[in-house]
């Protein structure tokens, strides 16, 4: 990552653990000041733990996603805290593995609110205040040769294509990559906003993912992650740092001409 990142803040969601925390440890790493955001008070704190030891300042913040609400304050806080906001990835998520024919409206709200709502208003939230931050100048000019500010959502190979046991998690995560887009739209040329796609990752929600699917179908459990992993190119799972090697690159200075763009990181699994 470019040294010009050092100094910056970054809020990561669903950051206590999995692919969250990797991606704020390695922000970290790379100079960033980070706000860790979960709804798990006891682990986000163990992550803004291990930043600062890593020598950059942290703020923890458990928040529930779904409580749109209270969005706008935890942008505040987190201003107030470091004085300004460059860097938003938007990581939490919830899944469930369920027949098409068996989900409820309950369902399928608690999915769309955490992992399509919530990340538009966090979006608009955070994009307010790192416009805020460009020089009147530059505004004025209606374009620059930098980006003041860079949002990575994550979406999932599941948002590439249907799925028969997850059509709200598949729905929602479909959604993100249409969401990206219309936000680098709208907040080009100042901001960019790109995703990730992660294929098979071993984390909590993976492993929700494997015990839902070994019951539904009377399989092994780690039957799936294995189908999965046979059917990816490079034979393997990804792994959290994987993920988090992405984000890094999608908020250095090496990706100033990339925005409203999707990235499989899936060992070539979306090939098949």
């Amino acid at each position: 990552m470019n040294r010009r990142a050092v100094g910056q803040v970054a809020m990561v969601t669903g950051a206590a653990r999995g692919i969250g925390r990797a991606a704020a440890l390695r922000l970290a790493r790379e100079g960033v000041d980070v706000v860790v955001v979960d709804r798990l008070a006891a682990p986000a704190a163990a992550t803004a733990a291990e930043i600062r030891g890593l020598g950059r300042r942290a703020l923890d913040c458990p928040f529930d996603l779904a409580r749109i609400a209270g969005i706008p304050a935890l942008v505040t806080r987190t201003v107030e805290e470091f004085g300004r906001i460059d860097i938003l990835v938007n990581v939490a998520g919830v899944l469930q593995t369920k027949p098409f024919a068996e989900v409820t409206e309950e369902d399928w709200d608690r999915i769309i609110d955490v992992n399509q709502k919530s990340l538009v208003f966090l979006i608009q939230a955070v994009a307010e205040r790192m416009l805020a931050q460009v020089p009147p100048e530059v505004r004025d000019a209606g374009q620059c040769a930098r980006s003041y500010g860079r949002i990575v959502n994550f979406s999932s190979i599941s948002g590439r294509r249907g799925r028969a046991l997850q059509v709200h998690y598949a729905a929602s995560k479909a959604a993100v990559i249409s969401i990206t887009q219309s936000a680098a739209l709208a907040y080009a040329p100042f901001l960019n906003v790109n995703a990730v796609c992660p294929g098979v990752v071993p984390t909590a929600m993976w492993e929700q993912n494997d015990r839902e699917k070994s019951r539904l179908l009377g399989i092994p459990p780690g039957e799936s992650m294995r189908e999965f992993i046979e059917r990816t190119p490079l034979r393997r799972a990804g792994t959290p740092e994987d993920m988090a090697a992405a984000v890094a690159f999608l908020c250095s200075a090496d990706a100033d001409f990339i925005t409203g763009q999707t990235l499989n990181v899936d060992g070539g699994f979306e090939m098949n």
